[in-house]
């Protein structure tokens, strides 16, 4: 099993703690070192990921989960990336109150949560999940 990597937090100073899990043993290694309750990875039989918000003492984390992408088309995967990234900025926006975020400011930083997570799933794609 590859180990999980905590991703890059630049979207914003100081961004969440951000990483990707492709396994329920993956994402029960995080809810370990986190000391939370073990959860199902993907929260419902409907969705193939998951973004999980987990707060702690040293501030927000998200853990995106995907399942289901052996033999998907890498754009389908990337879409399934980008979506959960948009959620992920939509929970930063909200735990530091911002309503209305500047458009700029929300591409980029959708565009910085996706870099990361698709970077992170190559990754892991080359060391074999």
């Amino acid at each position: 099993m590859t180990a999980v990597k905590w991703l890059d937090r630049r979207i914003a100073c100081p961004g969440p703690y951000l990483a990707l899990c492709l396994t329920q043993a993956q994402f029960d290694v995080v809810c370990k070192r986190l000391r939370i309750p073990p959860m199902p990875y993907i929260k419902n039989d409907c969705s193939n990921a998951t973004a999980h918000y987990i707060s702690a003492s040293r501030g927000l984390t998200v853990v995106v989960c995907l399942r289901d992408f052996e033999g998907r088309n890498p754009i389908e995967v990337a879409g399934l990336l980008v979506h959960e990234a948009v959620h992920v900025w939509q929970e930063y926006a909200s735990r530091i109150g911002e309503d209305h975020p500047g458009r700029e400011q929300e591409a980029y930083a959708v565009q910085a949560i996706s870099q990361e997570l698709m970077a992170e799933f190559a990754r892991q794609m080359e060391v074999g999940a």
